[in-house]
């Protein structure tokens, strides 16, 4: 079974590397999971390649979800998890964009079940999908002006004189 899983990420890295070339940023073996970070501006057509290969398969989208990491230069990214269920291998793909200028092209061209998981990436991490049918809030109000699971606010509120931080450990 293993040996099975590791020819499929072989060839996947192999394929996409000859197919793509610059656009895969880079690729790496983690926690039984292929991660393949990619151009932002590429993602659709590795994605509709990944989905429509016959030998990889990777036809079901598992999960979409924003990440923020506010140390790097390109902050905001979208994680794909792809499963191919005929080699039973599942993949991660990764692509980032600015936190200025968070737009990444939808994925519901492909996958109509990207729709609800755009909306909610959309909602709490503010990245705009391009080309999305209905992109809007789907949990948080409309009047919210901001975007919560973006690490941008501290996580304790630093006027209150209520606590000591004795109590917490430190």
């Amino acid at each position: 079974m293993f040996e099975i899983k590791e020819n499929i990420n072989n060839i996947t890295t192999q394929k996409l590397t000859e197919k793509f070339g610059k656009s895969l940023i880079s690729s790496a073996f983690s926690y039984d999971m292929m991660i393949y970070t990619v151009n932002k501006d590429s993602i659709i057509e590795i994605l509709q390649f990944l989905r429509d290969d016959k030998e990889l398969n990777y036809n079901f989208l598992t999960t979409l979800c924003g990440i923020h990491y506010p140390k790097e230069q390109e902050q905001i990214g979208v994680i794909y998890h792809l499963h191919s269920f005929i080699n039973n291998v599942r993949i991660r793909i990764k692509t980032f964009t600015t936190i200025n200028h968070p737009i990444i092209p939808t994925a519901t061209v492909l996958w109509p079940t990207a729709n609800w998981m755009e909306r909610e990436t959309f909602d709490f991490f503010g990245i705009i999908f391009e080309g999305h049918p209905n992109l809007k809030r789907i949990l948080n109000m409309d009047e919210m002006d901001y975007f919560p699971l973006r690490k941008e606010y501290p996580l304790e509120d630093a006027t209150r004189e209520d606590k000591s931080d004795k109590m917490f450990g430190r």
